[in-house]
C-alpha cells in the first residue's frame, strides 16, 4: 500500500494523537509478503499504539502486530520517524463485527475503575462486567440516563461513556469510542478475569 495523500486538516505527524498509556511489551510486526520484525510496543490506547521498530515503515502501510501470543491485530501506520511509529488499529470489518456483537456478551470482571461525572469529583467504583462497547458499574452517586461520564481503567487513557440505564446503585455505560478487541483482551488480563 502506498503513502496516502494528506488531506487538509489531516495530520499524520507523531504530535497529533490521542493520549496513550506508556507500556513496555515485546511483539512482532508482520508486513506484506510475510516479513516479520521484532518490535516493542511503547504506548497504547483503545484505538492504536506506538512502537519501536528496527526498519523504516511507510505512512499508510497496512501491517499486523502480535503481542503476548494473543493473535494478530490489523493496523495502519499513521506516522513513522527515527525508528518509532504510531499505529492505528483498523476498523473491524462489518461481517466480523456482527459476529462479535452477536456472540460476545459482557465479560464478568473483578476490579475497580475511576468514574467521574462531568463537573464532579472522581471516585473508584467496582466494575461488574465489560465489553468492547461498554461496562456495568456500581455507583457512588446516581447519574441520569444520557449523562456523560469519564471512565478510567488502569493502564489506558480516560474514556467518555454515556449512561445507558440505571437500576438502584448499578448503571450500564456505553463507551463513546469502542474499545478495540485486542485492548479489551489486555484490560481483561490486567483485571485478572482470564
Amino acid at each position: 500500500m502506498g503513502v496516502p495523500e494528506t488531506q487538509p486538516g489531516q495530520d499524520f505527524s507523531p504530535d497529533r494523537r490521542r493520549p496513550r498509556r506508556t507500556v513496555d511489551m515485546r511483539g512482532y510486526l508482520l508486513r506484506a509478503g510475510g516479513i516479520s520484525h521484532v518490535i516493542n510496543v511503547i504506548d497504547l490506547n483503545y484505538g492504536g499504539c506506538g512502537i519501536q521498530v528496527p526498519v523504516d515503515l511507510e505512512v499508510g502501510e497496512s501491517v499486523k502486530i502480535s503481542v503476548l501470543s494473543r493473535g494478530c491485530i490489523d493496523a495502519l501506520v499513521r506516522w513513522y520517524q527515527d525508528g518509532k511509529a504510531g499505529l492505528v488499529f483498523e476498523p473491524i470489518p462489518e461481517d466480523i463485527k456482527e459476529k462479535i456483537e452477536r456472540s460476545a456478551g459482557r465479560i464478568d470482571v473483578p476490579g475497580e475503575i475511576s468514574l467521574k461525572a462531568m463537573g464532579r469529583n472522581s471516585y473508584r467504583v467496582r466494575v461488574l462486567d465489560l465489553s468492547t462497547d461498554g461496562c456495568r458499574v456500581e455507583l457512588v452517586e446516581r447519574p441520569s440516563i444520557g449523562d456523560t461520564m469519564l471512565v478510567k481503567f488502569d493502564g489506558i487513557e480516560v474514556m467518555e461513556a454515556d449512561v445507558a440505564w440505571v437500576e438502584g446503585h448499578i448503571a450500564g455505560l456505553k463507551f463513546q469510542n469502542r474499545i478495540h478487541p485486542a485492548v479489551l483482551e489486555l484490560l481483561l488480563q490486567r483485571m485478572g478475569s482470564n
